[in-house]
């Protein structure tokens, strides 16, 4: 087993050795229990989780004691109490008599409000100007989308963020951490058309422009706030003052002058190009916005934009064939065969192309085909570029205005590009007789109609990859339209020169390989969309008043588009293109709107102030650091690179760091159409299994889909979610970052969190009572060290916490949260809760005057450890340390430069002249002692109450000094009457329990009078016939005929592995009987 396995088994022990803890309603549970609610681990076929049963609270004390079942189905189950804050809002917390357990809501109610209104959060432009920049601290918030709500990936990017900002914050660097949300073009759109048609059955075109933007707007208003409230639920320290939305007028402001700069540049254009088109947006989607699916062969598939098909049961419609007709030769009874995927684009074909050097084909150079439904002669190009003369005929049709190869073919052979469809995926009238229809509706069409021509070969399955639209799931069409382009190249460039020179780092490297391969074979980027919600293309069509014939979609006016900063700058450019006044000209503004990516890649800058030079702008820009998750390293973080070099000349960042991504605890991706999304309040509050359910209900799920997720929430969650607070869902995920890979969230190992959350409150508590009367002062620390009253426990204490403060440090410095999370769990739950706490008992305990400086130091290193251990956790876990921190005893009183809250307070760094390797290296010799104490104590059950002496032999050295000068810690921790080191063998009794631990030490116990061997020998009898029986079945069934030819290898390996185990359990046991009888004989010689 582990270390880490070893802690983590610790993890939810609710209460202190020997009871001194007060549980409230918390109950103790076994270790085996702990360890696989902390690690998640068991059995394959593990019981259901039943968490929050009615009554699981106050099981019997023995119940619990005795429940050493791994695999026991007992309930988990966590108190919630109801509680009312009656702090007013933005005040300073009221502390009330501290509870006896751990209650999340009590716990991190009214702080979040107080840090906010006292402007803890902000950071004075003067004060981050007077600094270098290695002691600023700035970064902005990855703008969540203002439809939704925030979900566990959310929760991480959030725990990450503010991790940073308040360690940042906490050593005295100005920090500024910057949130805002991005309006979402197309899922805002579609979120506010759905409830305008739910509501009064109109479309935004029923409502024109103007009024539907309105709409949205109010929507925004109404519901815009939702993730707002979860980040602060969350305790993100973000300026608040600062809020930006991608939409407001200072972002509007940045979108209009970079747009307008690209223009000027010479890197901006509009142009006609073979693109992704989403027949259900009726927009352009760029490359990266598409998902694929790969079809094996014949597949048939739903198709919502379409009524169904009528041909099958389920109105699907038939993909992944490869369907074969025939053109009949112009002036020939000759018919040329081509194939396709896509029957219906067969109406925009333009050509037919053969290979140069196919022989088949030489005759049919220069001839033409005849289109069977329009009569359209269709030229019979060579093209050896396109045509593979081994496929299948030799022959390929060509469709350049809806296929990306076809395009470049039509561009060789300057073909007509003839558009089939309508915006909305409806053949157009180009595809006449079959106008009208929508295009998978076309197809079927199209395949009857050939074959009532005789010119229907066949169809065959046929392996393909369809690309969807990510935002609407639609299967997106290449269509050729108008549209903006910025051109990448010199951009990208520099984007990745940065990296490859050292400027810009990537966290972890590995995704250095992802940023080369996209931004080295970058594509000219289309950042206009065909939508009413966003910012509106600052780009506007002059002509003269009469003059008709201009049109905007006739590219050859192109230069007619004038680029402006406003509608004033806009006339002014328009009379000198025109060379006319502003009463002669009519101006059309551009209706399409920009890709929302525009916005969000100018959001480090836009956000202080861009393109003013303003105080922030001064003080803030570039930010540090870019904290986001790897899946959109290129949708918004390339761009942000690009976008700030071009428009600032500077990197906006110096560091990105990725996240990996949050999936389910059976590594599926969350995504709302699996139904397994959880959000943040649901693991923080608490959440029923019906309110779960419910929430699928209302979703957009197909009834199918809902069924399957609903089954899988009633296996996960069959009694809901219990409340686990922030800080233990913060502090969950932070274990999970290991850097490279995906977090497969338990919330089971949530939960455990959540148990430690009460084990730190339980500590504290408990510690309290040993400092109640104990004044601290300010440099309580350092006069400690230096007061030479100091026991090797105090010694070991304070050097494992500076060992703590280094690694955290360390770790946070290079983004290593998971190992900073662990080691600060460590330190609490071995150094300070097994070890220290345990030591100081008998210490503080005695008030007599001969230990006065003893039970001083003890006191004032108990202090220490707690104080410094909370300021250590508080970046990760900010309410409960700050509710602990505030009743430590002294707070208030130790002098002006103390600060009012632990989020201000210095963040401890390591002092090397305080670690002490030799007070570590006793207390591990002396904790092996103790360990081999408890392990004889167990194995002859001796009673908690009965004390028991202990003969403990060293080597000379260092394990005999720590031995013997750490006895009385050995007596604490080892429930000890006596503990001598090194006796002579003389006084050792006949009756002993031996352990070697290693070879310089072994321990011997006292077992004369203490145990009661007859009983003991029939337990283990009885545990040995149990043990028997299955082996001797199982050697039976392992010798019969047949065993060794009919039983796969497979189950023969586990049955030996099981054979094993049972016969090593039946040996151990033998071996205990035999070791029982052995002591009885001598006790009664």
């Amino acid at each position: 087993m582990s270390t880490s396995e070893v802690d983590e088994s610790k993890l939810a022990e609710m209460t202190l050795q020997d009871g001194a803890t007060a549980d409230g309603e918390a109950p103790r549970l076994s270790k085996n229990q702990l360890k696989k609610l902390a690690k998640g681990k068991g059995k394959k076929d593990k019981p259901k989780p039943t968490w929050n049963q009615p009554g699981e609270g106050k099981k019997k004390k023995d119940d619990a004691n005795n429940n050493n079942n791994a695999s026991s189905n007992k309930a988990i189950s966590l108190p919630k109490k109801i509680y009312v804050n009656d702090t007013p809002k933005g005040e300073k917390k009221k502390l009330g008599e501290m509870e006896e357990a751990y209650h999340p809501a009590a716990v991190e109610s009214a702080w979040q409000d107080w840090w906010e209104a006292s402007g803890f959060y902000s950071c004075s432009p003067e004060i981050a100007m007077s600094k270098p920049d290695s002691e600023k601290f700035v970064m902005v918030i990855p703008p969540p989308n203002v439809t939704g709500s925030l979900h566990l990936g959310h929760a991480l990017t959030a725990a990450v963020e503010d991790t940073l900002t308040r360690w940042h914050r906490m050593k005295g660097d100005a920090t500024l951490y910057v949130p805002g949300t991005d309006h979402a073009g197309i899922a805002t759109q579609s979120v506010v058309e759905k409830m305008i048609m739910k509501q009064t059955n109109q479309t935004r075109h029923d409502l024109g422009r103007d009024t539907f933007i309105s709409k949205v707007w109010e929507w925004k208003a109404e519901y815009g706030s939702r993730i707002t409230t979860q980040l602060r639920r969350l305790g993100s320290s973000v300026d608040w003052g600062r809020e930006r939305f991608t939409m407001d007028d200072m972002c509007s402001k940045a979108v209009i002058e970079a747009f307008n700069r690209f223009h000027e540049a010479g890197l901006l254009y509009r142009a006609e190009r073979l693109g992704n088109w989403s027949c259900a947006l009726k927009s352009a989607i760029s490359d990266i916005e598409v998902d694929y699916i790969d079809l094996e062969g014949r597949t048939f598939l739903e198709v919502k934009t379409h009524k169904g098909n009528p041909n099958d049961a389920k109105g699907r419609y038939e993909f992944g064939v490869l369907t074969s007709f025939a053109y009949p030769v112009e002036d020939s009874e000759e018919k040329l065969i081509v194939a396709t995927t896509r029957l219906e684009t067969m109406l925009g074909d333009t050509a037919v192309a053969i290979h140069p050097e196919d022989a088949r084909y030489k005759h049919l150079h220069g001839k033409f085909v005849i289109h069977p439904f329009n009569g359209r002669r269709i030229p019979i190009v060579c093209d050896a570029e396109l045509v593979d003369m081994t496929f299948g005929t030799g022959a390929v049709k060509i469709t350049p205005a809806h296929d990306p190869n076809d395009y470049e073919c039509g561009k060789r052979h300057n073909l007509e590009f003839i558009t089939i469809l309508t915006p909305d995926g409806a053949i157009n009238h180009n595809g006449a007789p079959f106008e009208g229809m929508m295009r998978y509706d076309a197809r079927i069409a199209v395949e009857e109609a050939l074959k009532e021509k005789g010119l229907y070969v066949g169809k065959e399955p046929n392996k393909m990859r369809l690309g969807l639209c990510s935002r609407s799931g639609d299967i997106l069409e290449p269509m050729i339209t108008p549209q903006w382009y910025v051109n990448c190249d010199g951009m990208a460039k520099r984007a990745t020169d940065a990296v490859r020179n050292g400027e810009l780092k990537i966290i972890p490297n590995e995704h250095e390989k992802t940023w080369f391969q996209w931004l080295d074979n970058i594509r000219d980027w289309c950042v206009s969309r065909q939508l009413w919600w966003g910012h509106q293309i600052p780009a506007y069509f002059a002509t003269k008043k009469g003059e008709e014939e201009i049109l905007k979609t006739d590219m050859s006016n192109n230069d007619r588009w004038v680029v402006a900063r406003s509608e004033e700058d806009a006339y002014e450019k328009a009379e000198k293109l025109l060379g006319c006044p502003r009463d002669e000209i009519t101006l059309e503004r551009d209706e399409d709107v920009l890709d929302t990516w525009f916005s969000s890649g100018l959001f480090p800058f836009s956000v202080m102030g861009w393109p003013d030079n303003t105080d922030d702008f001064k003080a803030f820009y570039p930010t540090s650091l870019l904290e986001t998750g790897l899946d959109i390293l290129f949708f918004w973080v390339a761009r942000m690179v690009m976008m700030g070099l071009q428009l600032t000349d500077v990197l906006p960042f110096h560091t990105v760091y990725l996240h990996a991504m949050v999936r389910d605890k059976d590594g599926r991706k969350m995504s709302k159409s699996l139904g397994n999304v959880i959000d943040p309040l649901e693991v923080i509050d608490g959440c029923t299994l019906q309110t779960l359910l419910e929430k699928l209900d209302a979703g957009n799920l197909p009834p199918k889909e809902v069924a399957r997720a609903k089954k899988d929430q009633e296996a996960d969650f069959p009694d809901g979610i219990p409340e686990c607070g922030s800080d233990a869902l913060r502090f969950g995920l932070l274990a999970y970052t290991v850097q490279g890979r995906d977090v497969n969230l338990d919330m089971k190992r949530v939960v455990g969190y959540r148990l430690f959350c009460n084990k730190l409150w339980n500590a504290t508590r408990f510690a309290l009572q040993f400092v109640s009367d104990f004044q601290p002062t300010a440099n309580i620390l350092e006069e400690l060290m230096s007061s030479g009253k100091m026991a090797i426990r105090d010694k070991f204490m304070i050097s494992r916490l500076m060992a703590c403060c280094e690694t955290v440090n360390d770790c946070f410095s290079n983004y290593k949260f998971g190992d900073a999370q662990m080691a600060a769990y460590s330190y609490w739950m071995n150094d300070v809760c097994d070890v220290f706490l345990e030591l100081i008992k008998p210490v503080v305990y005695d008030k007599s005057d001969e230990n006065t400086e003893n039970r001083w130091a003890a006191q004032a290193t108990l202090w220490v450890a707690i104080e410094t251990g909370l300021r250590i956790l508080h970046p990760m876990m900010p309410f409960v340390t700050e509710e602990l921190w505030q009743r430590l005893p002294g707070r208030g009183t130790l002098g002006d430069s103390e600060p009012q809250t632990i989020m201000l307070a210095h963040y401890p760094q390591c002092n090397a002249n305080f670690r002490n390797l030799e007070a570590e290296e006793s207390m591990e010799i002396t904790m092996k002692i103790v360990r081999a104490c408890r392990s004889l104590r167990q194995q002859y059950n001796i009673a908690n109450k009965v004390l028991t002496h202990f003969f403990v032999k060293v080597a000379s050295g260092s394990p005999e000094a720590a031995a013997s000068t750490q006895t009385d810690d050995i007596k604490t921790l080892g429930r000890a009457s006596v503990v001598d080191i090194n006796p002579d063998e003389d006084s050792l009794t006949k009756s002993v329990g031996i352990v070697v631990v290693d070879e310089s030490t072994t321990v011997l116990m006292d077992i004369k009078g203490l145990v009661d061997y007859s009983a003991e020998i029939k337990k283990l009898e009885k545990q040995l016939s149990k043990t028997t029986a299955p082996m001797e079945q199982l050697e039976a069934k392992m010798a019969a005929p047949g065993y060794e030819d009919n039983v796969s290898e497979e189950v023969k390996a586990t049955n030996i592995e099981r054979l094993d185990g049972l016969k090593k359990k039946a040996a151990d046991i033998q071996e205990a009987i035999a070791n029982f009888k052995n002591l009885a004989e001598l006790e009664s010689s």
